[in-house]
């Protein structure tokens, strides 16, 4: 296991180093809002509904219906219902600035108001089994270490289960009938969900990092096999968390420090907000800054000139 001990110190000095970092970049608020999307397309991908983070970015800014709405009809759960187990999952009431990124993304689409219009079945489902997962996960860790949150994941894969889904009823050519047994779903996703938990509350991180969803739908039933696992995950996902904060503190550094606008402009504000949810709408514009429809059209043109190379 040296190599799973080298891995596992150089996955969790990145964490640690992206932790860090976030607690005061300029930007922390924007990564944490791109954080959630990502986090909750990766969780999509292992629950069966694979979409992107492009797909929540247009369900976000008003231009489409939840990703897979209409194709997705043998999905083993909606989109709707996964976004918002997902961004609950990183709710955090301790942390104001994860509270406000949450808060700004409800303004824009409350993920509870999707999910009641669109997986009411989903939510009644899955949600008791959310919360048990939780439960579990965020419960007192013996020691800070990746060892432990394998086990303590392993033990939500065995006890959090839920019944299969009733088979097709099959009819032969001559009249006799029989159901087809339905493969029971794994629940590893909805783990996943709490792993930014299991990282907070173990000590390896000091605030929810809504991106560490990344979790195998199989996992080894080896624990120390399933550590290494997850530590190369972490490893992956941390490298990328570090390379999306270099691009955006980057991309804030670049930009004039004068725009030409007034200091009641909220162009400065719409930067901000495209760069976390890009394509926004004039509506949406107009909701999340307070400014009439008029008002948003002309930030809109304003931002689309600024834009331009």
């Amino acid at each position: 296991m040296s190599g799973y001990s080298y891995n596992s110190d150089h996955a969790l000095l990145l964490l640690g180093r992206l932790d860090g970092r976030l607690q005061s970049s300029p930007v922390a608020d924007i990564w944490l809002a791109r954080a959630r999307l990502r986090g909750a397309a990766t969780l999509a991908n292992a629950a069966g509904v694979p979409i992107e983070v492009r797909d929540l970015q247009n369900w976000i800014a008003g231009r489409t219906a939840p990703p897979r709405h209409s194709e997705g009809l043998n999905d083993p759960l909606s989109v709707a219902a996964l976004f918002h187990f997902a961004l609950s999952a990183a709710e955090d009431g301790q942390d104001s600035l994860s509270r406000a990124t949450l808060n700004l993304s409800r303004d824009l689409l409350d993920d509870r108001e999707e999910a009641t219009l669109w997986a009411q079945e989903d939510l009644v489902r899955f949600g008791p089994l959310w919360r048990a997962a939780q439960e579990v996960l965020g419960a007192s860790y013996a020691a800070p270490s990746l060892l432990t949150i394998a086990k303590r994941l392993a033990e939500v894969r065995q006890s959090v289960t839920v019944s299969p889904v009733e088979g097709p009823l099959m009819t032969t050519s001559d009249g006799r009938q029989w159901r087809i047994a339905s493969a029971r779903p794994d629940m590893a996703w909805l783990a996943a969900c709490h792993m930014p938990l299991a990282l907070q509350r173990s000590g390896l991180a000091l605030r929810l990092l809504p991106s560490f969803t990344d979790m195998p739908r199989l996992p080894p039933e080896d624990v120390e096999e399933f550590a290494a696992v997850l530590q190369d995950r972490i490893l992956k996902r941390a490298r990328e968390g570090l390379a999306d904060l270099n691009r955006l503190e980057a991309q804030m550094d670049r930009l004039p420090i004068d725009l030409n606008v007034t200091r009641r402009s909220k162009l400065p504000l719409l930067i901000r907000l495209e760069l976390a949810y890009p394509g926004l709408s004039r509506i949406a514009v107009s909701r999340l800054l307070g400014v009439s429809h008029q008002g948003a059209t002309k930030l809109v043109e304003q931002f689309r000139a600024f834009s331009k190379p």
